[in-house]
């Protein structure tokens, strides 16, 4: 295709998502689960045809050479795919945030006034590689009455067609609006240009990918992004760390599963407890089969390859972890707010000060007191399934559910008060 027969396709996704987001506004909540519960049961009943498509993409994945853990990311099951369905449900369940009442108050003049929650209105998601984004973006959007238009990855388009076909005929049957889900169904680079040039029709963008694609929505963009950056998590194990604690946390939030946003990239140690401490967290990795790129100080204690300074900066999203020692709780703030991507930060201590220290040093979305990073996900929030974790501070932070989705409006009723 064409860049010109690129765009005038995608404005016309954006034209249809703009009408359907008035007709999405005006469903009741019982309709909106109605219709989602009928989703996850068309996603169950066309298995076999999202895992076949599936299983082209990887065969694609493999032969371009895309590396294990992004393999990991894109590769479906029955499992999974049921998993997806019962997401699905998940988000039927929970509460519906639109038409809720924030504040109200009355005026002097008796003009009462309401802050209520009401729909974003047309939602772009551009993602790249697991394909269960593809529900999770759609079907969260939907909830909260946002129309969306997703651009998946060429990585994952058979995968991603055949979950947006199967919640399109499941919500269609049960009453959802046409046009209300859309899925770009071409991978032509300039499709991503084209969404960024759609303000008229689109009111926000949501990227979640690498740096590289966020970057580039960033710069081309002409309406607001929320962007999801690197996550280059840390976890500082402070001189009052219980070391049983300090290992399990580290382990779980490293190795439980490697390539993901919130798994831990970097280990601080303080200096205090670095050779009573660190000799048994670095055994316990290399169980795990994680490489260790050590500072200095670190490498006098344990074996680890020298690390350099663009590794403190890196997320790695494999088995690889730099670890530096610090000789302060200061010390390792200023670390991570110079060197992080403001996503997730643990402190492992028994030190309550020392925790509310951290707490309220570190510049970043989630902060944890002796809970691993791989926590960070709005599913372990109770938010349900989330359409990811914002390093923003305007106007949603961390993971993003129901409620980072809407907007507000004032409500205001009255008998004829005037200005005059």
């Amino acid at each position: 295709m064409t860049d010109a027969e690129v765009f005038s396709a995608v404005e016309t996704l954006a034209r249809n998502a703009r009408a359907a987001a008035h007709r999405l506004s005006q469903l009741s909540t019982e309709q909106k689960n109605a219709i989602l519960l009928a989703m996850a049961k068309e996603l169950r009943a066309r298995t076999p045809e999202i895992l076949a498509a599936n299983a082209l993409d990887l065969e694609a994945g493999e032969a371009k050479g895309l590396s294990k853990p992004m393999l990991e990311r894109l590769k479906l099951d029955a499992k999974k795919v049921d998993a997806i369905a019962g997401g699905i449900e998940q988000v039927a369940a929970l509460p519906d945030p639109v038409g809720q009442v924030m504040e109200e108050w009355t005026r002097p003049n008796g003009m009462r006034l309401q802050q209520v929650r009401v729909p974003i209105g047309t939602i772009g998601i551009i993602f790249e590689s697991r394909p269960n984004v593809t529900s999770d973006a759609a079907v969260l959007c939907f909830k909260t009455g946002n129309a969306t238009i997703l651009r998946g990855g060429s990585e994952a388009i058979h995968s991603n067609r055949a979950i947006a076909a199967a919640l399109q005929t499941g919500g269609e049957a049960a009453g959802l609006p046409e046009h209300s889900i859309q899925l770009v169904p071409f991978t032509d680079r300039s499709s991503v240009s084209a969404l960024c040039q759609m303000d008229k029709w689109l009111d926000l963008i949501i990227p979640r990918g690498g740096k590289g694609l966020i970057e580039t929505v960033v710069s081309q963009a002409r309406m607001p992004v929320i962007k999801h950056y690197d996550g280059i998590c840390h976890l500082f194990v402070d001189k009052a760390a219980d070391l049983d604690m300090a290992i399990k946390l580290t382990v779980d939030s490293k190795t439980q599963k490697t390539g993901v946003c919130n798994a831990l990239e970097t280990l601080l140690v303080h200096a205090a407890v670095a050779e009573s401490h660190l000799p048994a967290i670095a055994a316990a990795l290399r169980e795990k089969g994680v490489e260790l790129r050590g500072c200095e100080r670190t490498r006098a204690i344990i074996d680890a390859v020298p690390a350099t300074e663009e590794d403190w900066e890196t997320e790695y999203l494999d088995l690889i972890l730099s670890v530096k020692i610090v000789d302060s709780l200061e010390e390792a703030v200023e670390h991570i707010n110079a060197h992080g991507s403001h996503h997730t930060e643990c402190i492992v201590t028994a030190d309550d000060a020392a925790a509310n220290a951290f707490l309220s040093g570190c510049d970043s979305a989630c902060v944890f007191h002796n809970v691993s990073t791989r926590l960070a996900d709005g599913e372990e929030f109770g938010f349900g399934a989330e359409i990811g974790i914002s390093t923003d501070k305007l106007h949603a932070r961390g993971p993003m559910g129901l409620r980072e989705l809407t907007s507000y409006q004032y409500r205001v009723r009255g008998e004829g008060q005037t200005k005059g």
